[in-house]
């Protein structure tokens, strides 16, 4: 599969879990920290809460993709909350792996109209398909 991206970001990192990451082209750097379940003091920002962060901006942005295309959906709430948890654990095969579970929140729909909506955000958004396949995602609507 290609993809002709309209826009690229930049990020770089220094000093793994307990670092910084750095966003040059908004002047922006994130304090990392491992969590203390992890060994870390928990002073700052880690991978997994960024991915989570990201994650629910970019689920948000498709579903309001999704029913700015299909007007069947209705319309997204201006209220709308996403709320990821991104948990990390060994692989049964070696190595490290990602879990999610998405918590989505529309005051005002009710669940089958919430449903509808996320599931045609999945379809979207950049972070669902790029996961698709090697992370257990599971959505639940709250």
């Amino acid at each position: 599969m290609s993809v002709s991206p309209v826009y690229t970001a930049h990020a770089f990192a220094t000093g793994g879990r307990d670092g910084a990451a750095s966003i040059p082209d908004r002047d922006l750097t994130i304090k990392l920290d491992p969590p203390k379940e992890m060994g870390g003091k928990g002073d700052g920002a880690n991978p997994e809460q960024l991915f989570a962060a990201g994650y629910s901006a970019c689920y948000i942005g498709a579903m309001k993709f999704a029913t700015s295309q299909d007007k069947s959906l209705g319309k997204l709430p201006a209220d709308t909350r996403v709320e990821a948890e991104v948990g990390i654990g060994p692989r049964e095969d070696g190595g490290f792996g990602l879990k999610v579970h998405l918590k989505v929140s529309m005051p005002g729909l009710d669940k089958a109209e919430v449903e509808r909506i996320a599931e045609a955000g999945h379809k979207i958004c950049p972070y669902s398909n790029a996961v698709k396949g090697n992370v257990e995602v599971t959505t639940e609507v709250v």
